[in-house]
């Protein structure tokens, strides 16, 4: 395998780390501060760039949650930030994560957006 293929593996692993590293008590605040920003942003359905943008759409994708997710795992210290990535790695093994009502929140608010869109055009 390439190191683009490598690399986009270790992301959908280093995510849950970092949601996991962001309750670990060894974190500091500002890699929680920063883990809190990292996780809010991957699971948001709103965009930096919206996706219906051609090429650019992709890019906080490709680009930005890449780049906020390796900063983030450089503040993190190396052992609390190995336990959370092992620990991750056994999250999806039921094929959903374990905490899969942490997307409450953003269905709902999703849901309120589409009433809200709903509304404003009858």
């Amino acid at each position: 395998m390439n190191k683009f293929t490598d690399r986009a593996k270790e992301l959908k692993t280093d995510v849950p780390a970092v949601f996991l590293a962001l309750k670990e008590k060894r974190t500091p605040w500002y890699a929680k501060f920063l883990a809190g920003v990292v996780v809010v942003y991957a699971l948001s359905p709103i965009d930096l760039i919206p996706d219906f943008i051609p090429v650019l759409g992709y890019l906080d994708d490709l680009i930005i949650l890449p780049a906020l997710i390796t900063w983030c795992v450089r503040c993190i210290p190396a052992e609390v930030f190995a336990d959370c990535r092992s620990r991750a790695r056994g999250m999806w093994g039921g094929g959903k994560p374990e905490k899969w009502y942490y997307a409450i929140p953003f269905i709902l608010i999703w849901l309120a957006v589409i009433t809200l869109i709903v509304i404003a055009c009858i």
